[in-house]
């Protein structure tokens, strides 16, 4: 008897577990989906107090090890962080850890270049949201962006909302403004809008530069009132994240959590 492709046997487990797991709650956007509004007419004025609602905890070094991920579950319990955020193999880990504590687990998918095809974006997506993951961050397809190809984007960003969206999740869209041009960047958020995301995001934190004042705002301008925007890479004190929150952000992606929330300088890169 022929003995199945490597990928024949993967989609085969994928759809058995799929039928085994019990319906996802319909999704429905929010105002707690995207945080876009919860708390306008006051963003800069977030203080330490409240800023760790707006914190991604974040750890994906690739060689971050179990007790890595399982100390950063720990301090987001422990300072009430939005989520922690990991890849994808550490989505049971931290689903599993953060169990009663309020806090949403989130994956990154097709990271950190975006240069996988949409269908493997969308497989790796459904894993993560079986394994629990509450939100997922997706790296756009860079070249695409770049050629000024928004069909392609649009189409990118669809394929892999539409499989989180199903499993009750909500998406992030990660632009990378570091490699985009302004019109470039406006063209890749009118595309997760068109796509059905949820949220634009800055950066990855690992193809240079990061989170400015001026991008989260140029962001903002374009995707409107209804999609959260994400500040990641390099906000690293309370004053950088309260400028960015100023600026737009309803987000903040950090490794620094502990050092904002304290009002210190962290040192970490992303």
């Amino acid at each position: 008897m022929p003995v199945p492709a490597l990928g024949a046997r993967r989609c085969d487990k994928m759809v058995s577990e799929t039928e085994s797991t019990p319906a996802a709650r319909p999704f429905e956007r929010t105002i707690m989906s995207n945080e876009a509004t919860v708390h306008a007419g006051n963003a800069g004025a977030a203080g330490a107090a409240d800023i760790a609602s707006y914190i991604d905890h974040t750890l994906l070094k690739p060689e971050a090890s179990e007790a890595d991920v399982l100390k950063v579950c720990a301090e987001a319990a422990e300072y009430k962080f939005k989520s922690v955020c990991v890849n994808p193999i550490w989505v049971k880990t931290v689903t599993k850890a953060l169990k009663g504590s309020g806090v949403l687990t989130c994956s990154v998918v097709g990271f950190p270049l975006g240069a996988t095809p949409t269908d493997v974006k969308s497989f790796e997506a459904r894993g993560a949201v079986l394994d629990g993951a509450d939100e997922v961050d997706m790296v756009i397809n860079i070249a695409a962006a770049r050629a000024n190809d928004k069909g392609a984007l649009t189409d990118d960003i669809a394929g892999v909302a539409e499989t989180v969206h199903a499993g009750g999740a909500i998406l992030k869209v990660i632009i990378e403004t570091a490699l985009l041009t302004d019109e470039q960047k406006v063209l890749a958020c009118q595309a997760a809008v068109e796509g059905g995301a949820d949220f634009v995001k800055t950066s990855t934190g690992f193809n240079g530069g990061g989170a400015t004042v001026e991008d989260v705002a140029l962001m903002r301008r374009t995707v409107g009132p209804d999609l959260g925007v994400k500040a990641s890479g390099g906000v690293r004190s309370l004053a950088d994240a309260q400028a960015m929150i100023a600026a737009g952000a309803t987000r903040i992606g950090a490794s620094s959590g502990i050092a904002i929330v304290k009002g210190e300088q962290g040192s970490a890169v992303y």
